[in-house]
Formats: C-alpha cells, sequence, structure tokens
C-alpha cells in the first residue's frame, strides 16, 4: 500500500464528505437511533458503495450522470415529504419496541438511508475515477472507506450529543428541510 497514495485519498474523501448530505443523514438519524446502529448501517452501506466504486472504476464515467442525478434528487424530495408528514409526536417512550427490533431497524434505516444517497456521490465517482487512474484498487478503497468511516462517526457523536437537547419534532423539520434543499439542489444540477 502506498502510504501517499493512502494518505491523498483519505484527504479528498473526507474533505469532500465532510459537509455532504450523508453526513448531515448521519448526524440527523443519530439523534433518534441507537448511535453505535446507525454507525454499523453506514458503515455497512460505506462498505458496499466503495466497492462498487473501486470494481467499477471508470466505468461510472459512461452512465448518464443526468439521471443519476435526477433520481437521487427525487427520491431526496420524497424523504423529505416523508419525513415532514410523519407523525410521531415525540412524546413517546423510546422503550416502547423491543431492543433488538429497534436496534435492527435502526441498522436498516441508516443502511438504506446512507446506501441510496450515496449513489452517484461526489466521492463514490472520486473514488471510481482515482482507481482508473492509479490502478491500486486496495489501497484506495481502504483510505476512501476509512475516511467515510471518520465522517460517519463524527455526525453520529454530534446527532447522538444534540439529540437531549433539541426537540424531536423541531428536528423533523429541520431534517425535512434538509433534506428537501439537497432534492432541489440535485434537480437543479441537473
Amino acid at each position: 500500500m502506498e502510504l501517499s497514495l493512502f494518505v491523498s485519498t483519505f484527504a479528498l474523501t473526507f474533505v469532500a464528505e465532510l459537509p455532504d448530505k450523508t453526513a448531515f443523514a448521519a448526524l440527523f438519524l443519530a439523534t433518534c437511533h441507537d448511535p453505535f446502529a446507525v454507525f454499523l448501517g453506514a458503515a455497512a452501506a460505506f462498505v458496499i458503495q466503495s466497492v462498487v466504486a473501486v470494481a467499477c472504476g471508470s466505468l461510472f464515467s459512461l452512465l448518464p450522470s443526468q439521471w443519476v442525478h435526477l433520481t437521487a434528487g427525487i427520491l431526496f424530495l420524497v424523504f423529505a415529504v416523508m419525513m415532514w408528514r410523519r407523525q410521531d409526536s415525540g412524546t413517546e417512550k423510546p422503550d416502547c419496541a423491543p431492543k433488538t427490533a429497534r436496534f435492527s431497524q435502526s441498522v436498516g434505516t441508516a443502511f438504506m438511508t446512507i446506501f441510496i444517497a450515496e449513489w452517484g456521490d461526489l466521492t463514490q465517482l472520486a473514488t471510481a475515477a482515482l482507481v482508473a487512474k492509479e490502478q491500486a484498487p486496495f489501497t484506495i478503497f481502504t483510505a476512501a472507506t476509512l475516511a467515510l468511516w471518520s465522517v460517519t462517526a463524527i455526525g453520529v457523536i454530534v446527532g447522538s450529543q444534540m439529540k437531549d437537547r433539541i426537540q424531536p419534532q423541531l428536528l423533523q423539520r429541520v431534517a425535512a428541510s434538509a433534506f428537501a434543499v439537497v432534492g432541489i439542489g440535485i434537480l437543479v444540477k441537473a
């Protein structure tokens, strides 16, 4: 593993992902789900996304980016509407469901959110481009995945600290608005 390629890939991915929608998704998910479950689900989704990026390499550049962006934008708008309309009052006790079901549901929710959000993302495309250019799939996969996990860990830690300080209804509205803004932004670019 070439150290300079590892460090540059890690830094590029980390900086690109830090202000990204998936970092905010992890943050918001950690405010209402078990933080460890959110991290596990997101980490698994990032592993699969990195494997896809590495396996496809330069093939992503052949996909019509307009369709990828259009689909992602529409999905984010759908998520925004669903989140806005959710009827959780925030007054129910969190222990109303069995711990194992809640944990596994939280893992699944985090996995699906990140898995869908990351398709065609800048970091996934950058990972594919780096593999095509450098011909070092293991190094790039490892560095990109660790960077994505690091950003997710930061988001989960911040989100889990915020959950006791923010009203769930307010956070739900903020998250729905953020998803709508991201969706509109993606659609405008498409």
